[in-house]
């Protein structure tokens, strides 16, 4: 990191934002440049109520007024005042360009052996609070505040990964105090808050190629996995196995995009995810963790069918309804839909992606002239397939979770409705920031939604008609 001027023994650190650097030692002199929280700067001098200063950072001289800086020592005797207030400030959203100049005050200051894990735990609080508040704008770029904000802890070397998703900027930090964290001999809090901060699943950049995400993925895990929950409090032990279960639903779907790994390592992955949800302890589940866990659940769901074993199509006279995978294009899976009378050279129906084709999810309806599959085609979303006998002949439609830009979501089939005419689904999507599940009953002909409910038992005819097997495997009824 770019700390402070070594031969420097005493720095006056800006205590407000939007503060002015004066050309003469009164308040009524020319403006030389507007400070913010967290500038250092040289003192070469006093005259009344004003320092004498030099900004490094924007090579420029001039005076401040006493009272807009805070002076400190940077001599060893002063690192416990300096680590005092970094404490203070460590939990104090707003001040963080402050707090980051109070903690390379305090490196400068400490002897080597004084410097442990906390001044690196409190570095990657503030850092990541920061990114976060970034990135929260509605206008997709940061406000004047914070954009100066990151321009100061820029200057001690705190910097920012950037790239945008879903037409927002995202900023996330670069993780490098954190990574001290898990490398010094932290407490088992520290290390969990630092695993939290290095595997946030909106700082994986959508630019990434399959090669690159799927490295990304088991790292994340690895660092997760080093986190002991033993000690730790009931919330935060339900925070790393939220993120734990996204991230091993993510890698789930990684895994199946390389068939060298073998089956038996995808379904690692998707175990590993569904009991990290399933051991949520819900009575200690924050109010502010609802979006979180909502967020893993539906990741979980979307890579749930990667955890069951694929079921290989019947070739003899008896087979029913069902279907057939084979390669198609390069990277390309093919489904063939097939009966006692069509076999894979002859199909009923066939359509080709590039997502993820779980032939174990495929159901028939009773009467055989319907069948919904499920083609999971990114690792956070899953449509459902559904092949459809009509009078000039077999079709299939795509119905996906929502109606936005792909995402995170999901929609399975969840039972046939007697007559032919309807079927179940379930749905969990993101939308517009907010998570929303329901419980439907489609038009088989459109699949158009005809009802809609939050729960399967406020929806007379979905929760009669509901499939066992959904049942008994969905993440949708949790």
């Amino acid at each position: 990191m770019i700390m402070l001027a070594t031969a420097l023994t005493v720095v006056a650190i800006v205590a407000a934002d939007q503060t002015a650097l004066r050309a003469a030692p009164r308040d009524s002199a020319a403006q030389q440049a507007v400070l913010w929280q967290g500038d250092s700067l040289e003192i070469r001098g006093e005259k009344g109520d004003f320092l004498q200063v030099y900004d490094h950072r924007r090579e420029r001289a001039g005076y401040i007024r006493t009272t807009q800086v805070r002076v400190q020592s940077l001599k060893p005797e002063a690192a416990p005042e300096l680590l005092a207030v970094l404490r203070f400030l460590k939990e104090a959203p707003g001040s963080e360009a402050l707090g980051v100049a109070y903690a390379a005050a305090y490196l400068r200051a400490a002897p080597a052996e004084a410097i442990g894990p906390e001044i690196f735990d409190a570095l990657g609080v503030m850092s990541d609070r920061l990114a976060r508040r970034a990135s929260a704008g509605r206008s997709g770029k940061p406000g004047e505040a914070t954009a100066a904000h990151l321009e100061v802890v820029a200057a001690y070397g705190v910097t920012m990964t950037t790239f945008e998703r879903d037409g927002q900027v995202q900023l996330c930090a670069n993780g490098d105090p954190q990574r001290r964290v898990l490398a010094l001999p932290s407490t088992d809090i520290q290390k969990a808050i630092a695993a939290l901060a290095l595997t946030r699943h909106e700082c994986v950049s959508p630019a990434l190629t399959p090669v690159e995400r799927y490295a990304l993925d088991q790292w994340r895990t690895e660092v997760l996995d080093r986190v002991e929950l033993a000690k730790l409090p009931e919330v935060l032990k339900n925070r790393i196995r939220l993120r734990s279960a996204g991230v091993w639903a993510s890698l789930a779907y990684q895994r199946a995009r390389r068939p060298e790994l073998g089956m038996q390592a995808v379904q690692e992955a998707a175990n590993r995810a569904i009991d990290h949800l399933a051991a949520i302890n819900k009575t200690e589940l924050m109010e502010t963790d609802a979006a979180a866990y909502s967020d893993a659940a539906i990741r979980v769901g979307a890579s749930r069918w990667s955890a069951v074993p694929a079921t290989p199509a019947s070739t003899g006279k008896a087979a029913k309804l069902t279907v057939v995978t084979s390669p198609g294009q390069p990277g390309e899976t093919c489904v063939a839909l097939v009966d006692a009378k069509h076999d894979a050279g002859n199909p009923l129906a066939s359509r080709c992606t590039y997502g993820i084709v779980w032939p174990a999810s495929a159901a028939a309806n009773a009467d055989g002239s319907a069948l919904a599959l499920a083609v999971q085609t990114g690792d956070t979303w899953r449509e459902m397939w559904v092949f459809k006998k009509q009078a000039n002949g077999w079709s299939v439609d795509i119905l996906p979770p929502g109606l936005d830009t792909p995402n995170l979501g999901y929609v399975e089939f969840a039972g046939w409705v007697p007559g032919g005419k309807e079927m179940l689904a379930a749905r969990e999507v993101k939308v517009d920031g907010r998570y929303r599940q329901s419980f439907e009953v489609l038009s088989l002909a459109t699949l158009e939604t005809r009802k809609a409910a939050d729960r399967p038992a406020s929806l007379s005819t979905f929760y009669r008609w509901q499939s066992p097997l959904w049942k008994a495997g969905t993440i949708a009824v949790r």
